[in-house]
Protein backbone atom coordinates (compact mmCIF):
# COMPACT_ATOMS: atom_id res chain seq x y z
CA UNK A 1 0.00 0.00 0.00
CA UNK A 2 1.39 3.41 -0.97
CA UNK A 3 1.79 5.83 1.95
CA UNK A 4 2.08 9.60 2.22
CA UNK A 5 5.13 11.21 3.77
CA UNK A 6 3.11 11.97 6.92
CA UNK A 7 1.89 8.36 7.19
CA UNK A 8 5.47 7.11 7.06
CA UNK A 9 6.63 9.59 9.69
CA UNK A 10 3.68 8.90 12.00
CA UNK A 11 4.27 5.14 11.83
CA UNK A 12 7.50 5.74 13.72
CA UNK A 13 5.83 7.68 16.56
CA UNK A 14 5.97 5.81 19.87
CA UNK A 15 3.00 6.77 22.07
CA UNK A 16 3.80 7.75 25.64
CA UNK A 17 2.53 5.52 28.47
CA UNK A 18 1.77 6.35 32.11
CA UNK A 19 4.85 5.37 34.13
CA UNK A 20 2.71 3.05 36.28
CA UNK A 21 2.02 0.84 33.24
CA UNK A 22 5.66 0.44 32.16
CA UNK A 23 6.36 -2.54 34.45
CA UNK A 24 4.46 -4.95 36.62
CA UNK A 25 1.22 -3.60 38.13
CA UNK A 26 -1.19 -4.43 40.91
CA UNK A 27 -4.82 -3.39 41.06
CA UNK A 28 -5.75 -1.43 44.17
CA UNK A 29 -9.42 -1.21 45.12
CA UNK A 30 -11.00 2.13 46.00
CA UNK A 31 -14.44 2.91 47.31
CA UNK A 32 -17.52 0.88 46.30
CA UNK A 33 -19.62 2.63 43.66
CA UNK A 34 -23.27 3.22 42.87
CA UNK A 35 -25.05 4.41 39.75
CA UNK A 36 -25.46 8.16 39.13
CA UNK A 37 -29.25 7.81 39.49
CA UNK A 38 -32.02 5.20 39.79
CA UNK A 39 -29.84 3.09 42.11
CA UNK A 40 -32.52 0.53 43.05
CA UNK A 41 -33.53 -0.11 39.42
CA UNK A 42 -29.93 -0.39 38.16
CA UNK A 43 -28.94 -2.67 41.06
CA UNK A 44 -31.86 -4.97 40.29
CA UNK A 45 -30.87 -5.20 36.62
CA UNK A 46 -27.15 -5.74 37.35
CA UNK A 47 -26.99 -7.87 40.53
CA UNK A 48 -23.57 -9.35 39.63
CA UNK A 49 -21.76 -6.21 38.45
CA UNK A 50 -23.32 -3.42 40.54
CA UNK A 51 -21.52 -1.69 43.42
CA UNK A 52 -18.03 -2.83 42.39
CA UNK A 53 -15.11 -0.69 43.60
CA UNK A 54 -13.09 1.83 41.61
CA UNK A 55 -9.63 0.49 40.72
CA UNK A 56 -6.27 2.13 40.16
CA UNK A 57 -2.96 0.53 39.26
CA UNK A 58 0.27 0.79 41.23
CA UNK A 59 3.72 -0.41 40.23
CA UNK A 60 4.61 -3.97 41.30
CA UNK A 61 7.99 -5.11 40.05
CA UNK A 62 9.58 -4.76 36.62
CA UNK A 63 7.62 -7.24 34.52
CA UNK A 64 4.00 -7.66 33.58
CA UNK A 65 4.24 -11.47 33.36
CA UNK A 66 1.27 -13.82 33.29
CA UNK A 67 -0.42 -16.68 31.42
CA UNK A 68 -1.28 -16.34 27.71
CA UNK A 69 -4.53 -14.46 27.05
CA UNK A 70 -6.91 -14.86 24.11
CA UNK A 71 -8.76 -11.56 23.74
CA UNK A 72 -11.45 -10.34 21.34
CA UNK A 73 -11.98 -6.70 20.36
CA UNK A 74 -14.95 -4.87 18.82
CA UNK A 75 -15.11 -1.35 17.38
CA UNK A 76 -18.68 -0.17 17.90
CA UNK A 77 -20.57 2.87 16.63
CA UNK A 78 -19.20 5.93 14.83
CA UNK A 79 -15.51 6.37 14.13
CA UNK A 80 -13.25 8.46 16.37
CA UNK A 81 -9.57 9.31 15.90
CA UNK A 82 -7.34 6.99 17.92
CA UNK A 83 -9.30 3.74 17.74
CA UNK A 84 -6.37 1.98 16.06
CA UNK A 85 -4.10 3.03 18.91
CA UNK A 86 -6.50 1.54 21.48
CA UNK A 87 -6.15 -1.76 19.62
CA UNK A 88 -2.35 -1.31 19.33
CA UNK A 89 -2.09 -0.64 23.08
CA UNK A 90 -4.29 -3.66 23.84
CA UNK A 91 -2.15 -5.86 21.56
CA UNK A 92 1.13 -4.68 23.10
CA UNK A 93 -0.35 -5.04 26.60
CA UNK A 94 -1.43 -8.67 26.23
CA UNK A 95 1.84 -9.55 24.45
CA UNK A 96 3.80 -8.01 27.32
CA UNK A 97 1.78 -10.14 29.77
CA UNK A 98 2.70 -13.17 27.67
CA UNK A 99 4.15 -13.32 24.11
CA UNK A 100 1.82 -16.27 23.37
CA UNK A 101 -1.28 -14.09 23.91
CA UNK A 102 -3.54 -13.66 20.86
CA UNK A 103 -5.90 -10.89 19.75
CA UNK A 104 -8.95 -11.41 17.54
CA UNK A 105 -10.88 -8.56 15.92
CA UNK A 106 -14.58 -8.99 15.15
CA UNK A 107 -15.39 -7.49 11.76
CA UNK A 108 -17.74 -4.56 11.18
CA UNK A 109 -18.70 -4.07 14.81
CA UNK A 110 -20.93 -6.10 17.12
CA UNK A 111 -22.57 -7.70 14.08
CA UNK A 112 -19.31 -9.56 13.37
CA UNK A 113 -19.32 -10.89 16.93
CA UNK A 114 -22.85 -12.26 16.55
CA UNK A 115 -22.23 -13.60 13.02
CA UNK A 116 -18.80 -15.11 13.84
CA UNK A 117 -16.89 -12.92 11.39
CA UNK A 118 -13.39 -12.23 12.70
CA UNK A 119 -9.67 -12.09 11.95
CA UNK A 120 -6.62 -12.60 14.10
CA UNK A 121 -4.69 -9.37 14.57
CA UNK A 122 -0.98 -10.13 14.27
CA UNK A 123 2.06 -7.85 14.68
CA UNK A 124 2.43 -7.07 10.92
CA UNK A 125 -1.26 -6.04 10.74
CA UNK A 126 -1.11 -3.95 13.92
CA UNK A 127 2.07 -2.20 12.75
CA UNK A 128 0.29 -1.01 9.59
CA UNK A 129 -2.28 0.88 11.66
CA UNK A 130 -0.37 2.47 14.54
CA UNK A 131 -1.08 6.22 14.97
CA UNK A 132 -3.54 6.25 12.07
CA UNK A 133 -7.11 7.52 11.96
CA UNK A 134 -10.23 5.56 11.13
CA UNK A 135 -11.55 2.18 12.20
CA UNK A 136 -10.63 0.36 8.98
CA UNK A 137 -8.40 -2.23 10.65
CA UNK A 138 -11.54 -4.32 11.39
CA UNK A 139 -14.39 -1.91 10.57
CA UNK A 140 -17.20 -0.74 12.81
CA UNK A 141 -20.97 -1.11 12.99
CA UNK A 142 -24.05 -0.08 14.97
CA UNK A 143 -25.64 -3.46 15.73
CA UNK A 144 -27.01 -3.26 19.28
CA UNK A 145 -26.04 -6.11 21.61
CA UNK A 146 -29.15 -6.43 23.74
CA UNK A 147 -30.76 -9.85 23.18
CA UNK A 148 -29.97 -13.14 24.92
CA UNK A 149 -29.78 -14.91 21.54
CA UNK A 150 -27.01 -12.50 20.45
CA UNK A 151 -25.07 -13.06 23.68
CA UNK A 152 -25.35 -16.84 23.31
CA UNK A 153 -24.39 -16.76 19.63
CA UNK A 154 -21.36 -14.60 20.46
CA UNK A 155 -20.37 -16.95 23.26
CA UNK A 156 -20.15 -19.81 20.75
CA UNK A 157 -17.31 -18.14 18.84
CA UNK A 158 -15.61 -17.01 22.06
CA UNK A 159 -15.55 -20.63 23.26
CA UNK A 160 -14.37 -21.86 19.84
CA UNK A 161 -11.43 -19.43 19.83
CA UNK A 162 -10.68 -19.83 23.54
CA UNK A 163 -11.34 -16.12 24.11
CA UNK A 164 -11.73 -15.28 27.79
CA UNK A 165 -11.96 -11.48 27.53
CA UNK A 166 -13.79 -9.12 25.17
CA UNK A 167 -12.94 -5.41 24.79
CA UNK A 168 -15.69 -3.20 23.39
CA UNK A 169 -14.51 0.19 22.12
CA UNK A 170 -17.50 2.50 21.85
CA UNK A 171 -19.62 5.38 23.11
CA UNK A 172 -22.31 5.49 25.79
CA UNK A 173 -24.73 3.11 24.05
CA UNK A 174 -21.98 0.64 23.12
CA UNK A 175 -20.60 0.63 26.67
CA UNK A 176 -24.14 0.21 28.03
CA UNK A 177 -24.33 -2.91 25.84
CA UNK A 178 -20.93 -3.98 27.19
CA UNK A 179 -22.28 -3.70 30.75
CA UNK A 180 -25.35 -5.80 29.87
CA UNK A 181 -23.10 -8.40 28.23
CA UNK A 182 -20.74 -8.46 31.24
CA UNK A 183 -23.71 -8.98 33.58
CA UNK A 184 -25.12 -11.84 31.48
CA UNK A 185 -21.80 -13.68 31.12
CA UNK A 186 -21.15 -13.28 34.84
CA UNK A 187 -24.65 -14.56 35.71
CA UNK A 188 -24.20 -17.74 33.66
CA UNK A 189 -20.53 -18.21 34.68
CA UNK A 190 -19.43 -18.07 31.04
CA UNK A 191 -15.83 -17.32 32.04
CA UNK A 192 -15.64 -14.24 29.79
CA UNK A 193 -14.61 -10.79 31.02
CA UNK A 194 -15.98 -7.69 29.27
CA UNK A 195 -14.06 -4.39 29.33
CA UNK A 196 -15.16 -1.08 27.75
CA UNK A 197 -13.16 1.84 26.32
CA UNK A 198 -14.66 5.39 26.20
CA UNK A 199 -14.98 6.56 22.59
CA UNK A 200 -16.94 9.46 21.11
CA UNK A 201 -15.92 12.68 19.41
CA UNK A 202 -19.04 14.27 20.96
CA UNK A 203 -17.27 14.43 24.34
CA UNK A 204 -20.42 13.46 26.28
CA UNK A 205 -19.06 10.21 27.76
CA UNK A 206 -17.23 11.49 30.81
CA UNK A 207 -17.22 11.97 34.57
CA UNK A 208 -14.62 12.56 37.30
CA UNK A 209 -12.79 9.32 36.43
CA UNK A 210 -13.34 9.37 32.64
CA UNK A 211 -12.09 12.90 32.02
CA UNK A 212 -12.65 12.82 28.27
CA UNK A 213 -13.68 10.35 25.59
CA UNK A 214 -11.06 9.63 22.97
CA UNK A 215 -11.31 11.35 19.59
CA UNK A 216 -12.75 14.58 21.03
CA UNK A 217 -9.31 16.24 21.09
CA UNK A 218 -8.48 15.44 17.46
CA UNK A 219 -11.95 16.11 16.03
CA UNK A 220 -12.30 19.54 17.66
CA UNK A 221 -8.81 20.49 16.46
CA UNK A 222 -9.76 19.48 12.90
CA UNK A 223 -13.03 21.45 13.04
CA UNK A 224 -11.30 24.44 14.63
CA UNK A 225 -8.71 24.52 11.86
CA UNK A 226 -11.45 24.64 9.20
CA UNK A 227 -13.51 27.21 11.15
CA UNK A 228 -10.33 29.30 11.43
CA UNK A 229 -9.81 29.03 7.67
CA UNK A 230 -13.41 30.13 7.05
CA UNK A 231 -12.99 33.03 9.48
CA UNK A 232 -9.84 34.16 7.65
CA UNK A 233 -11.79 34.07 4.38
CA UNK A 234 -14.72 35.79 6.07
CA UNK A 235 -12.48 38.60 7.31
CA UNK A 236 -10.90 38.90 3.86
CA UNK A 237 -14.05 39.25 1.75
CA UNK A 238 -16.13 40.89 4.51
CA UNK A 239 -19.46 39.98 2.93
CA UNK A 240 -20.71 36.61 4.24
CA UNK A 241 -22.22 35.17 7.39
CA UNK A 242 -21.16 31.54 7.73
CA UNK A 243 -23.64 29.33 9.61
CA UNK A 244 -21.61 26.30 10.72
CA UNK A 245 -23.29 23.23 12.20
CA UNK A 246 -21.04 20.97 14.26
CA UNK A 247 -21.45 17.37 15.39
CA UNK A 248 -22.75 16.86 18.91
CA UNK A 249 -26.27 15.55 19.06
CA UNK A 250 -26.81 15.20 22.78
CA UNK A 251 -24.40 17.83 24.13
CA UNK A 252 -22.63 20.97 22.91
CA UNK A 253 -19.07 20.08 23.96
CA UNK A 254 -17.76 20.26 20.37
CA UNK A 255 -19.36 23.65 19.69
CA UNK A 256 -18.06 25.03 23.01
CA UNK A 257 -14.51 23.74 22.47
CA UNK A 258 -14.41 25.08 18.89
CA UNK A 259 -15.73 28.44 20.11
CA UNK A 260 -12.98 28.63 22.75
CA UNK A 261 -10.38 27.78 20.11
CA UNK A 262 -11.61 30.13 17.34
CA UNK A 263 -13.66 32.96 19.00
CA UNK A 264 -16.53 33.13 16.46
CA UNK A 265 -19.01 35.98 16.16
CA UNK A 266 -21.79 33.91 17.75
CA UNK A 267 -22.08 30.43 19.20
CA UNK A 268 -25.20 28.66 20.47
CA UNK A 269 -24.88 26.28 23.43
CA UNK A 270 -27.90 23.95 23.51
CA UNK A 271 -27.77 23.42 27.27
CA UNK A 272 -28.09 27.18 27.83
CA UNK A 273 -31.06 27.35 25.44
CA UNK A 274 -32.80 24.66 27.49
CA UNK A 275 -31.92 26.24 30.85
CA UNK A 276 -33.33 29.60 29.71
CA UNK A 277 -36.43 27.93 28.24
CA UNK A 278 -35.78 29.72 24.94
CA UNK A 279 -37.94 29.44 21.84
CA UNK A 280 -36.66 29.20 18.29
CA UNK A 281 -37.87 32.77 17.72
CA UNK A 282 -35.78 34.04 20.66
CA UNK A 283 -32.62 32.39 19.29
CA UNK A 284 -33.30 33.95 15.88
CA UNK A 285 -33.82 37.36 17.52
CA UNK A 286 -30.48 37.12 19.36
CA UNK A 287 -28.57 36.30 16.17
CA UNK A 288 -30.42 39.00 14.17
CA UNK A 289 -29.65 41.61 16.84
CA UNK A 290 -25.92 40.80 16.74
CA UNK A 291 -25.95 41.02 12.92
CA UNK A 292 -27.81 44.37 13.00
CA UNK A 293 -25.40 45.82 15.57
CA UNK A 294 -22.41 44.74 13.49
CA UNK A 295 -23.99 46.22 10.35
CA UNK A 296 -24.37 49.54 12.16
CA UNK A 297 -20.61 49.40 12.76
CA UNK A 298 -19.95 48.64 9.08
CA UNK A 299 -19.43 44.86 9.44
CA UNK A 300 -21.64 42.60 7.32
CA UNK A 301 -19.80 39.36 7.99
CA UNK A 302 -19.24 36.82 10.75
CA UNK A 303 -19.48 33.20 11.86
CA UNK A 304 -22.25 31.41 13.77
CA UNK A 305 -21.55 28.00 15.38
CA UNK A 306 -24.55 25.69 15.89
CA UNK A 307 -24.58 22.34 17.75
CA UNK A 308 -26.18 19.57 15.70
CA UNK A 309 -28.63 18.66 18.48
CA UNK A 310 -29.95 22.20 19.08
CA UNK A 311 -33.52 21.41 17.99
CA UNK A 312 -33.91 18.82 20.77
CA UNK A 313 -32.88 21.31 23.45
CA UNK A 314 -35.52 23.92 22.62
CA UNK A 315 -38.13 22.97 25.25
CA UNK A 316 -41.17 23.15 22.93
CA UNK A 317 -39.31 21.16 20.26
CA UNK A 318 -38.01 18.68 22.84
CA UNK A 319 -41.55 17.94 24.04
CA UNK A 320 -42.68 17.52 20.43
CA UNK A 321 -39.81 15.17 19.54
CA UNK A 322 -40.31 13.04 22.67
CA UNK A 323 -43.98 12.48 21.80
CA UNK A 324 -43.10 12.00 18.14
CA UNK A 325 -40.51 9.32 19.02
CA UNK A 326 -43.10 7.41 21.08
CA UNK A 327 -45.84 7.86 18.46
CA UNK A 328 -43.71 6.59 15.57
CA UNK A 329 -42.23 3.74 17.67
CA UNK A 330 -45.68 2.44 18.61
CA UNK A 331 -47.35 3.03 15.23
CA UNK A 332 -44.47 2.33 12.86
CA UNK A 333 -46.37 -0.02 10.53
CA UNK A 334 -49.52 2.11 10.47
CA UNK A 335 -47.49 5.27 9.72
CA UNK A 336 -45.52 3.52 6.97
CA UNK A 337 -48.80 2.64 5.24
CA UNK A 338 -49.96 6.29 5.16
CA UNK A 339 -49.41 7.92 1.71
CA UNK A 340 -46.55 10.43 1.63
CA UNK A 341 -48.89 13.43 1.17
CA UNK A 342 -50.98 12.44 4.19
CA UNK A 343 -48.19 11.79 6.70
CA UNK A 344 -47.98 15.36 8.02
CA UNK A 345 -51.72 15.42 8.76
CA UNK A 346 -51.57 11.92 10.30
CA UNK A 347 -48.95 13.15 12.78
CA UNK A 348 -50.91 16.33 13.60
CA UNK A 349 -54.06 14.24 14.23
CA UNK A 350 -52.24 11.87 16.61
CA UNK A 351 -50.28 14.41 18.69
CA UNK A 352 -51.44 16.24 21.82
CA UNK A 353 -52.83 19.75 21.19
CA UNK A 354 -49.71 21.75 22.17
CA UNK A 355 -47.30 19.52 20.25
CA UNK A 356 -49.61 19.39 17.23
CA UNK A 357 -49.57 23.22 17.11
CA UNK A 358 -45.75 23.34 17.25
CA UNK A 359 -45.48 20.66 14.54
CA UNK A 360 -47.98 22.44 12.31
CA UNK A 361 -46.03 25.71 12.62
CA UNK A 362 -42.80 24.21 11.27
CA UNK A 363 -41.72 24.68 7.66
CA UNK A 364 -42.66 21.68 5.52
CA UNK A 365 -39.02 20.56 5.09
CA UNK A 366 -38.21 20.55 8.81
CA UNK A 367 -41.47 18.82 9.70
CA UNK A 368 -40.66 16.17 7.10
CA UNK A 369 -37.15 15.66 8.50
CA UNK A 370 -38.58 15.12 11.99
CA UNK A 371 -40.62 12.17 10.72
CA UNK A 372 -37.90 10.52 8.63
CA UNK A 373 -36.40 7.11 9.42
CA UNK A 374 -35.32 6.73 13.04
CA UNK A 375 -31.83 5.84 14.24
CA UNK A 376 -31.18 2.34 15.73
CA UNK A 377 -32.37 3.63 19.11
CA UNK A 378 -35.74 4.80 17.74
CA UNK A 379 -34.93 8.52 17.89
CA UNK A 380 -35.18 11.35 15.37
CA UNK A 381 -32.01 11.59 13.27
CA UNK A 382 -31.23 15.18 14.17
CA UNK A 383 -28.10 15.23 12.01
CA UNK A 384 -30.45 15.12 9.00
CA UNK A 385 -32.19 18.32 10.09
CA UNK A 386 -30.47 21.22 8.37
CA UNK A 387 -30.55 23.49 11.42
CA UNK A 388 -27.99 25.84 9.90
CA UNK A 389 -30.28 26.53 6.91
CA UNK A 390 -33.38 26.74 9.09
CA UNK A 391 -31.73 29.38 11.31
CA UNK A 392 -30.24 31.44 8.48
CA UNK A 393 -33.59 31.44 6.66
CA UNK A 394 -35.41 32.61 9.81
CA UNK A 395 -32.70 35.18 10.59
CA UNK A 396 -32.95 36.53 7.02
CA UNK A 397 -36.70 36.89 7.42
CA UNK A 398 -36.29 38.68 10.77
CA UNK A 399 -33.68 41.06 9.33
CA UNK A 400 -36.11 42.03 6.53
CA UNK A 401 -38.68 42.92 9.20
CA UNK A 402 -36.03 44.93 11.12
CA UNK A 403 -35.03 46.73 7.91
CA UNK A 404 -38.66 47.71 7.33
CA UNK A 405 -38.74 49.03 10.92
CA UNK A 406 -35.54 51.03 10.32
CA UNK A 407 -33.53 48.87 12.77
CA UNK A 408 -31.18 47.25 10.24
CA UNK A 409 -29.08 48.86 7.53
CA UNK A 410 -26.85 46.05 6.29
CA UNK A 411 -26.72 43.29 3.70
CA UNK A 412 -27.13 39.66 4.77
CA UNK A 413 -25.51 36.91 2.65
CA UNK A 414 -25.52 33.53 4.42
CA UNK A 415 -23.30 30.52 3.68
CA UNK A 416 -23.84 27.03 5.14
CA UNK A 417 -21.52 24.29 6.40
CA UNK A 418 -21.80 21.07 8.38
CA UNK A 419 -18.61 19.66 9.85
CA UNK A 420 -18.99 16.07 10.96
CA UNK A 421 -17.35 13.27 9.04
CA UNK A 422 -14.34 15.51 8.29
CA UNK A 423 -13.14 15.04 11.88
CA UNK A 424 -14.07 11.45 12.69
CA UNK A 425 -11.18 9.64 11.00
CA UNK A 426 -8.34 12.16 11.14
CA UNK A 427 -4.89 10.96 12.19
CA UNK A 428 -5.01 11.28 15.99
CA UNK A 429 -3.31 14.23 17.63
CA UNK A 430 -0.35 13.37 19.87
CA UNK A 431 -2.72 13.66 22.83
CA UNK A 432 -5.22 11.18 21.36
CA UNK A 433 -2.45 8.87 20.10
CA UNK A 434 -1.02 8.71 23.65
CA UNK A 435 -4.37 8.59 25.45
CA UNK A 436 -5.77 5.84 23.20
CA UNK A 437 -2.65 3.71 23.42
CA UNK A 438 -2.78 4.05 27.22
CA UNK A 439 -6.51 3.12 27.27
CA UNK A 440 -5.81 -0.06 25.30
CA UNK A 441 -2.73 -1.06 27.30
CA UNK A 442 -4.66 -0.33 30.49
CA UNK A 443 -7.52 -2.56 29.27
CA UNK A 444 -4.99 -5.42 29.03
CA UNK A 445 -4.02 -4.77 32.66
CA UNK A 446 -7.71 -4.84 33.69
CA UNK A 447 -8.07 -8.21 31.95
CA UNK A 448 -5.00 -9.51 33.79
CA UNK A 449 -6.55 -8.21 37.04
CA UNK A 450 -9.53 -10.53 36.41
CA UNK A 451 -12.31 -7.92 36.49
CA UNK A 452 -15.40 -7.60 34.28
CA UNK A 453 -17.97 -4.86 33.64
CA UNK A 454 -15.26 -2.19 33.94
CA UNK A 455 -14.34 0.73 31.68
CA UNK A 456 -10.69 1.56 31.07
CA UNK A 457 -9.91 4.83 32.87
CA UNK A 458 -6.83 7.01 32.40
CA UNK A 459 -6.88 10.39 34.14
CA UNK A 460 -4.98 13.49 35.29
CA UNK A 461 -4.77 14.13 31.56
CA UNK A 462 -3.49 17.71 31.72
CA UNK A 463 -0.24 16.43 33.25
CA UNK A 464 2.53 14.83 31.18
CA UNK A 465 1.54 11.33 29.99
CA UNK A 466 4.07 9.69 32.30
CA UNK A 467 2.11 11.04 35.29
CA UNK A 468 -1.33 9.89 34.17
CA UNK A 469 -3.28 7.69 36.61
CA UNK A 470 -4.47 4.35 35.19
CA UNK A 471 -7.25 2.08 36.42
CA UNK A 472 -10.88 1.21 35.83
CA UNK A 473 -14.41 2.08 36.89
CA UNK A 474 -17.53 -0.12 36.87
CA UNK A 475 -19.72 0.80 33.90
CA UNK A 476 -22.83 0.54 36.13
CA UNK A 477 -21.51 3.57 38.05
CA UNK A 478 -22.30 5.77 35.01
CA UNK A 479 -25.84 4.50 34.42
CA UNK A 480 -29.39 5.74 34.89
CA UNK A 481 -32.81 4.82 33.45
CA UNK A 482 -34.06 6.54 30.28
CA UNK A 483 -36.96 6.09 27.88
CA UNK A 484 -35.95 4.30 24.66
CA UNK A 485 -38.38 2.93 22.07
CA UNK A 486 -41.18 3.83 24.48
CA UNK A 487 -39.70 1.75 27.34
CA UNK A 488 -37.47 2.56 30.33
CA UNK A 489 -33.96 1.13 29.77
CA UNK A 490 -30.63 1.29 31.63
CA UNK A 491 -28.17 3.55 29.77
CA UNK A 492 -25.00 5.48 30.51
CA UNK A 493 -25.99 9.03 31.45
CA UNK A 494 -24.74 11.55 28.92
CA UNK A 495 -22.51 14.30 30.30
CA UNK A 496 -23.89 17.67 29.16
CA UNK A 497 -22.11 21.04 29.12
CA UNK A 498 -22.23 22.35 32.67
CA UNK A 499 -23.30 25.98 32.72
CA UNK A 500 -21.54 26.42 36.08
CA UNK A 501 -18.37 24.80 34.72
CA UNK A 502 -15.25 26.78 33.96
CA UNK A 503 -15.18 26.10 30.16
CA UNK A 504 -18.67 27.58 29.69
CA UNK A 505 -17.95 30.47 32.09
CA UNK A 506 -14.80 31.37 30.12
CA UNK A 507 -16.89 31.39 26.93
CA UNK A 508 -19.73 33.41 28.52
CA UNK A 509 -17.28 36.05 29.81
CA UNK A 510 -15.86 36.70 26.33
CA UNK A 511 -18.70 36.20 23.82
CA UNK A 512 -20.08 39.75 23.98
CA UNK A 513 -16.65 41.03 22.92
CA UNK A 514 -16.50 38.50 20.06
CA UNK A 515 -19.96 39.62 18.84
CA UNK A 516 -18.90 43.28 18.60
CA UNK A 517 -15.71 43.05 16.58
CA UNK A 518 -13.27 40.75 14.82
CA UNK A 519 -11.69 38.55 17.49
CA UNK A 520 -11.13 35.49 15.31
CA UNK A 521 -8.36 33.04 16.22
CA UNK A 522 -6.80 30.86 13.52
CA UNK A 523 -5.60 27.61 15.17
CA UNK A 524 -4.15 26.07 12.00
CA UNK A 525 -3.69 22.32 11.38
CA UNK A 526 -2.82 19.73 14.01
CA UNK A 527 0.94 19.70 14.62
CA UNK A 528 2.56 16.31 15.12
CA UNK A 529 6.21 17.40 15.28
CA UNK A 530 7.76 20.22 17.24
CA UNK A 531 7.74 21.68 20.75
CA UNK A 532 5.41 20.10 23.31
CA UNK A 533 3.41 23.33 23.82
CA UNK A 534 2.45 23.15 20.13
CA UNK A 535 2.02 19.38 19.71
CA UNK A 536 0.89 17.81 22.98
CA UNK A 537 -1.66 20.23 24.41
CA UNK A 538 -5.08 18.82 25.39
CA UNK A 539 -8.33 20.64 24.63
CA UNK A 540 -9.12 23.97 26.30
CA UNK A 541 -12.15 22.25 27.83
CA UNK A 542 -9.90 19.80 29.66
CA UNK A 543 -7.44 22.49 30.71
CA UNK A 544 -10.15 24.79 32.09
CA UNK A 545 -11.83 21.90 33.91
CA UNK A 546 -8.57 21.15 35.70
CA UNK A 547 -7.81 24.75 36.65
Amino acid sequence: MKKSALQKARAAYQPKLPAVLTGGVKAVEGRPTQSVADQAAIKELFPNTYGLPELHFEKAGDTLAGKPLNVGVILSGGQAPGGHNVISGLFDGIKKINPESRLYGFLMGPGGFVDHKYMELTAPIIDEYRNTGGFDIIGSGRTKLEKKEQFDKGLEILKELGITALVIIGGDDSNTNAAVLAEYYKAINAGVQVIGCPKTIDGDLKNDLIETSFGFDTATKVYSEVIGNIQRDCNSSKKYYHFIKLMGRSASHIALECALQTQPTFCIISEEVEAKNMTLAQIVDEIATVIADRAAAGMNFGTVLIPEGLIEFIPAMKALIAELNDLLAKNAEEFAAVPHHGQRQYIIDHLSKDNAEVYASLPEGVARQLSLDRDPHGNVQVSLIETEKLLSEMVGKRLKEMKAEGKYVGKFSPMHHFFGYEGRCADPSNFDADYCYALGFNAACLIEAGVTGYMSSVRDLTKPASEWIAGGIPVTMMMNMERRHGEMKPVIQKALVRLDGRPFRMFAEQRAEWAKGVCFIYPGPIQYFGPSEVCDQPTLTLRYEHE
